[in-house]
């Protein structure tokens, strides 16, 4: 059974930094995106951020650019968030999604975390 788990959240003050944590297990990420939603209090999920599985593209949403920045080692990938602000909480969701040829792969094509929750006081 395929999993993602997420790790480092919690509570910080703004200006502060948190890095977060998410490991797949269950099968390799090869050819798989892996990244990060968000969801705050009556919002929908939002992108976040998304590096691609050789970790050579990345691609971050303009609300966080300049202060988060994404990496990965094989199935694990990393948010490393700085100079965080109160708008930044949220519940922070890890994604996978498969970026390979759907013909000669069985779905699913796309795996969910439970989330970790982040909460800055300004």
């Amino acid at each position: 059974q395929v999993h993602l788990v997420e790790s480092g959240g919690g509570l910080v003050q703004a200006g502060d930094t948190l890095r977060l944590s998410c490991t797949g297990s269950g099968r390799t990420f090869n050819f798989w995106t892996m990244g990060w939603f968000r969801q705050a209090p009556g919002k929908e999920r939002e992108f976040v951020a998304e590096i691609s599985w050789t970790g050579g593209r990345t691609n971050i949403a303009d609300s966080v650019k300049g202060r988060f920045t994404i990496s990965r080692a094989t199935d694990t990938v990393y948010l490393q968030m700085n100079s965080l602000k109160a708008e930044d909480t949220a519940v922070y969701y890890c994604q996978a999604k498969f970026r390979g040829d759907t013909l000669v792969a069985s779905p699913p094509y796309e795996y969910w975390g439970r989330g970790t929750q982040v909460t800055v006081s300004s």
